[in-house]
């Protein structure tokens, strides 16, 4: 009998704090129930229709059938650099600054491995999308959580970024970013980021922002790309993905643009780990940056009407919530009578007593257990029956 293998890396994981309520969520359907599930932030929406259309017609060329390219077929890295050209007024060498990743995720865990060592740091915002606080973990280094505030803007998260950087020993390498942010909904403007990029341009510091919600904003707002800084390219990366501009969450399809070195190092990595997203795949996506121009704007449009109808809903049932601009999400704070209970156990009584599936907010770090977040993946409909479920359920509210 073999002994007991010792793991390494899986060990420090915490408890996967959203598996409690999907299997309370998974219990309650077995038992006949119907749970509305806002929790997890998986885009229900289809894909482009013309991005089906030239993976079918893709897939059925032999040739593509072949091992692809790590950094991404030229023509997508081209069409990434038009978009940016088009929606940021970005100028970007796609044999250079751009490379494709299979999805940010895959991306962002990467660039940590070649930009961090053990007893390196990177400055992360807590609470934040896990993978932002677990990528430096993952290689070796120490993650440095800053709170990132009551979600509505970024200048207080910057002053402490940079005051956390100036105290901090040894001193961190890495800034990570993301707005609008995942799960507070946080904006930043153009000048916030430019003030980072101007302090890090002072120092040996690489920005790296993840604009995964770059298109899926709301009341006429854009958020800006970190690439449109004056000196940007000196010293930051961002990620761009398709998942929710395009609603191609299983497609896997996103990039890593900016600084030529920090993109270089990357790819040289990425060379010796995969070969790229199914070329299908990025023929597809490449076709879809080029022609579907209109979409991310009509998926926008979509996740607007359902933030309406969450956020004027819990309004009425007496349940304060700030409005986001941005994101496909609601950063909800307990409710005062709940205040006590914490995330997990408010979420827990949410979905018995509601049937409504949120997230609680420790899972996404310490700084977030005073709330939950709501994704918006339901129709107005079904959205609508969650509210009056909520008014139902809440009975401390009334």
């Amino acid at each position: 009998m073999p002994r007991e293998m010792e793991f390494r890396r899986i060990p420090g994981l915490p408890p996967y704090v959203f598996t409690i309520i999907d299997s309370l969520k998974l219990e309650a359907r077995r038992a006949g129930r119907d749970v509305i599930d806002l929790g997890f932030g998986n885009p229900d929406l289809p894909s482009p229709q013309i991005a089906v259309d030239k993976l079918a017609e893709a897939v059925h060329n032999t040739r593509n059938h072949r091992y692809s390219a790590s950094r991404g077929i030229p023509k997508l890295r081209q069409a990434a650099a038009d978009m940016y050209q088009r929606r940021f007024g970005v100028t970007l060498d796609p044999e250079t600054e751009i490379i494709s990743t299979i999805g940010a995720k895959e991306g962002f865990s990467h660039l940590m491995w070649v930009l961090l060592q053990p007893g390196d740091a990177a400055i992360v915002p807590t609470p934040s999308y896990p993978i932002h606080i677990w990528g430096p973990y993952f290689a070796g280094a120490d993650a440095r959580q800053v709170a990132i505030g009551d979600g509505t803007d970024a200048s207080g998260y910057i002053d402490r970024v940079m005051e956390a950087w100036e105290y901090g020993w040894p001193k961190p390498r890495v800034v990570v970013l993301s707005f609008p942010h995942n799960p507070t909904t946080t904006i930043a403007t153009k000048e916030d980021l430019q003030r980072l990029v101007d302090w890090a341009r002072e120092r040996d510091v690489v920005l790296v922002h993840d604009l995964a919600y770059a298109d899926m904003t709301f009341d006429g707002w854009r958020p800006p790309s970190i690439m449109e800084c004056d000196g940007a390219k000196e010293v930051a990366v961002e990620l761009y993905s398709m998942t929710k501009s395009y609603s191609m969450a299983g497609w896997r399809v996103a990039f890593l643009v900016g600084r030529p070195d920090v993109v270089g190092a990357l790819a040289k990595l990425k060379s010796y780990l995969d070969y790229g997203t199914f070329q299908p795949i990025q023929i597809a996506a490449t076709v879809t940056l080029n022609e579907a121009l209109d979409f991310p704007t009509e998926v926008s449009a979509v996740y607007e009407s359902r933030r309406n109808t969450l956020c004027d809903g819990l309004d009425r049932i007496g349940w304060d919530i700030h409005r986001p601009k941005g994101t496909m999400f609601a950063w909800a704070r307990i409710p005062e009578p709940y205040r006590e209970m914490g995330s997990i156990e408010f979420a827990t009584h949410v979905i018995e007593s509601c049937d409504v599936a949120v997230s609680p907010g420790v899972g996404f770090g310490p700084g977030g257990d005073g709330f939950v977040r709501f994704a918006l993946i339901e129709n107005e409909q079904r959205t609508g029956q969650a509210i009056r479920n909520l008014k139902k359920g809440l009975t401390r509210l009334q």
